[in-house]
């Protein structure tokens, strides 16, 4: 087999990644996973980057603003800069996927 062909066959982490997080439970454990990090080490960077990948699988930045009554050009704003995003707004979004930030537990319902 050829290395072309071993290319066309093979699918990217990114995509594989995207795929499981269309699954609402494999996107919280994504999710607690980021903000477990953030606990550890104090960076967002992560967190960001996690809750980026699971709004654009589980829900569009329109869904996302109806959800938490954030306007959709700051959400839009916030997800694509962390450097000046608040943590107050992120935490208003993982409560919109059924995330705590204080305490990592996912809310049921």
């Amino acid at each position: 087999m050829n290395t072309e062909t071993i290319v066309k066959q093979t699918t990217s982490f990114r995509d594989d990644l995207l795929k499981d997080l269309t699954d609402t439970e494999f996107a919280m454990y994504y999710l607690e996973a980021a903000l477990a990090g953030y606990k550890e080490d104090g960076n967002t960077e992560s967190i960001w980057m996690a809750l980026r990948d699971v709004v654009e699988v589980q829900a569009a930045v329109s869904e996302l603003s109806k959800r938490t009554g954030i306007d959709a050009e700051t959400l839009s704003n916030t997800l694509s800069n962390e450097d000046a995003s608040r943590l107050d707004m992120l935490s208003t979004i993982l409560k919109s996927f059924g995330c705590l930030l204080a305490d990592l537990k996912v809310l049921s319902g």
